[in-house]
């Protein structure tokens, strides 16, 4: 009973990073936009995420965990943000094409986060992590030991780190807003036929740029996630390697839908630790193409079946022409 409890708390874990970059690039498709550039987010939210709590705590001498978990999430996002803010407007204002913007920003968000990181790394003498004491914010669960302790479902409830229920909540609100408001029925508008949201009066160009931005910046977050959880708050060059594609792919697996974030980052979490966990005679590379094998075959499968609502927004990754209307 332990191996399983013990499994599904690392899968939620390791999944935990791809959830925020899953919802980031989910929000940024509702409005047509396919944005490819995830893994460069994700790198640059990691190294400025832990820049911000790093030289956070080094002027400040300790200072707040909250404050220091805030700061990182705020240097994460505006990150992420800035990022997917130039990719707005090279593919929404000048409209060029979003498949190749989108690998140009995973290389060059890429090459900026490993940059800022080996650049602190030199600065502060070959090695960059937060205190001990600043470690638990990050990692250590929010709620109290007695929760923690309750046999069987304490530790898989009550145990993960805050990000988890930040991530589990931001899913929430993301699915009613999408689904249940009239700005989110505006959005899905204008990623399903941006020339007749148009006609209607809806501001097209605002809801792409908002929605990419923010999304950007979310992707971002889960950068962050990754570095100051699972890496132990140390910058790591190659750990990040892979999540950004991961989390594309998961949005395919979860049909666009915020909420399917949820499970199914837990389970790419737990494809992602299989080969930890399960000793086969076979070569560790075939567990790491799980995830992607499994969203191939829900893409099949979806795709046969046919029905639109497990289907993508019809403009994604079409560029809007208001002259063509």
């Amino acid at each position: 009973m332990m191996g399983v409890i013990n499994l599904v708390f690392n899968a939620i874990l390791n999944g935990t990073p791809l959830m925020f970059g899953t919802m980031g690039e989910s929000l940024t498709e509702k409005s047509g936009n396919l944005n490819l550039g995830v893994e460069g987010m994700m790198y640059m939210g990691g190294a400025f995420g832990l820049a911000g709590a790093f030289y956070y705590e080094k002027l400040t001498g300790g200072g707040s965990g909250i404050l220091a978990v805030l700061i990182a999430i705020a240097c994460s996002f505006l990150a992420g943000a800035i990022g997917a803010l130039i990719y707005s407007f090279i593919t929404i204002t000048l409209r060029a094409n979003q498949n190749v913007t989108g690998l140009a920003l995973a290389i060059f968000g890429t090459g900026i986060g490993q940059f800022v990181g080996e650049y602190m790394r030199n600065v502060e003498g070959g090695y960059v992590a937060v205190s001990n004491e600043l470690k638990n914010f990050f990692q250590a669960s929010p709620f109290p030991r007695f929760l923690q302790d309750i046999p069987v479902v304490g530790k898989l409830i009550f145990g993960h780190n805050v990000f988890v229920y930040l991530g589990v909540i931001l899913a929430v609100l993301m699915a009613f807003y999408i689904n249940r408001t009239r700005y989110g029925l505006n959005l899905r508008a204008t990623g399903e036929s941006p020339a007749t949201a148009d006609a209607a009066g809806i501001n097209v160009i605002k809801y792409k740029y908002l929605a990419t931005v923010i999304g950007g910046g979310i992707s971002a977050i889960g950068g962050m996630v990754y570095i100051m959880t699972i890496a132990g708050c140390v910058w790591n060059h190659e750990g990040l390697s892979g999540e950004g594609w991961l989390a594309v792919a998961l949005v395919i697996f979860c049909l666009w839908r915020p909420l399917n974030t949820i499970w199914g980052s837990a389970l790419f979490g737990a494809l992602i630790i299989m080969y930890l966990r399960v000793h086969l005679p076979i070569p560790s590379e075939i567990y790491k193409i799980l995830p992607y094998v499994v969203t191939v075959a829900v893409l099949v499968f979806t795709s046969l079946r046919k029905k639109k609502e497990n289907q993508p927004p019809e403009s994604l990754g079409l560029s809007y022409f208001r002259e063509d209307r």
